[in-house]
């Protein structure tokens, strides 16, 4: 017996019902219209083609495993392929080993800088508690955005910068008035 075959303007919501019924069709055509949107996420999350390829490919098999599961209540089609990706995206940076930062990784101060006051910079992250120093590390010595660290973190863009903003007035308070330790 023979599959129907889909039309290719086919409503994601069908496509998803054809995957639940056994379709490979379904989830080449979901593919087609919802890759490069997971690939771009990824990119932004994990900086690593090979990781987000695989990534990618492991979100559309748990789409089609789970095609069942589905339901058009709760989101779109899009919203929850790209939630299935979230989900793995962050579990891929959760696999990830975790080193530590060391200072001779962080960038050369630039000709202007005091090395002094890279001393003082660095003397106040060492006092933060172990996430504030993370989150300054990862903002202002790895470059992510402020977007990007709440993906990387699962919070909310207002959480990040709220708790940016906690560490750097800390830090501010460990330098005291004039600045020095």
């Amino acid at each position: 017996m023979s599959l129907p075959t889909l039309p290719p303007d086919a409503p994601d919501v069908a496509l998803i019902q054809a995957m639940a019924d056994g379709q490979e069709d379904a989830l080449r055509e979901l593919h087609d219209r919802y890759a490069r949107l997971l690939y771009a996420l990824g990119h932004r999350m994990l900086h690593q083609t090979d990781d987000v390829e695989s990534c990618v490919q492991d979100a559309f098999m748990n789409a089609w495993k789970h095609a069942g599961r589905f339901d058009a209540s709760r989101a779109s089609v899009k919203t929850w392929l790209v939630s299935i990706a979230h989900h793995r995206f962050l579990q891929e940076l959760r696999d990830r080993p975790q080193t530590p930062l060391e200072i001779e990784d962080w960038d050369a101060p630039t000709a202007a800088a005091d090395p002094t006051d890279r001393l003082l910079a660095e003397q106040a992250v060492q006092g933060l508690e172990t996430d504030q120093r993370k989150l300054i590390e990862l903002a202002y010595y790895r470059g992510y955005t402020h977007s990007e660290l709440a993906v990387l973190l699962g919070l909310p863009v207002g959480t990040v910068k709220s708790r940016l903003r906690s560490a750097l007035g800390r830090m501010k308070a460990l330098l005291g008035p004039s600045g020095t330790l």
